[in-house]
């Protein structure tokens, strides 16, 4: 079954749900420096609103003989959540945040690779959540409009079109990038991911809105034999 964005499944460690960090965190940090800032901040806002859910940063995974690394494990007192996070930003200069703090973000031009990288994240995700106590949650963040809206009817073919991650779409089985041409790009997902963006700041100028997108990624137990999971 494809639940859609704002299903309270999405729950952090067992403890609390994702859609109450994000809350929290957004009061206070409406924007980011960085990704690396973004990672901190989450465990951070985490800790403050459950403390007995602990979190690692940059944890290494033991998968199909490689090692892989995870942006964030939180530990509650009997399960885990494995996170990974994207943060692509266009360019905004502002003040922000409480206390306020002088921002210059930059602009990442590449689009499409965002589109990759997240959805390898959820592959990744697949792959570390392989304990029946353990989801997953792969989330991005940006104020890149591009991200979350539709192509227009006359975009054509693009490398990334199996990659999208507008609203409204559904990602699952096996995304070919380039039609398949550059087979190190393809990428198999064993769940169904429904997309839905929802708002997480609104500050002053262009590119002043944000929005985040978190799917959720079950255990292997929670996946049937027809591949559906959830986001």
């Amino acid at each position: 079954m494809i639940k859609g964005a704002t299903d309270d499944g999405r729950i952090v460690a067992g403890r609390i749900s994702l859609g109450d960090v994000i809350a929290h965190l957004s009061r206070h940090r409406p924007v980011f420096h960085s990704e690396a800032d973004l990672q901190h901040s989450f465990a951070r806002a985490l800790w403050e609103l459950s403390p007995d859910v602990h979190s690692r940063l940059e944890v290494r995974q033991r998968t199909e003989n490689k090692a892989e690394y995870l942006d964030l494990l939180c530990i509650g007192p009997s399960t885990r959540t494995a996170i990974e996070f994207k943060y692509f930003t266009r360019r905004w200069t502002g003040s922000a945040g409480t206390p306020a703090e002088d921002y210059a973000l930059k602009g990442h031009a590449a689009a499409d690779l965002a589109r990759l990288h997240f959805v390898r994240d959820i592959a990744r995700l697949e792959r570390f959540c392989r304990r029946p106590d353990q989801n997953g949650l792969a989330v991005m963040l940006t104020n890149d409009a591009s991200l979350w809206t539709p192509p227009g009817a006359g975009r054509g073919q693009t490398r990334d079109r199996e990659f999208r991650i507008h609203q409204g779409r559904e990602l699952s089985g096996t995304l070919l990038w380039a039609e398949g041409t550059y087979a190190a790009n393809t990428c198999t997902l064993r769940g169904a991911y429904r997309i839905g963006w929802e708002p997480y700041s609104e500050l002053d100028g262009a590119g002043g809105e944000f929005r985040y997108l978190a799917l959720s990624v079950g255990s292997l137990s929670d996946v049937g034999d027809n591949g559906s999971s959830h986001g």
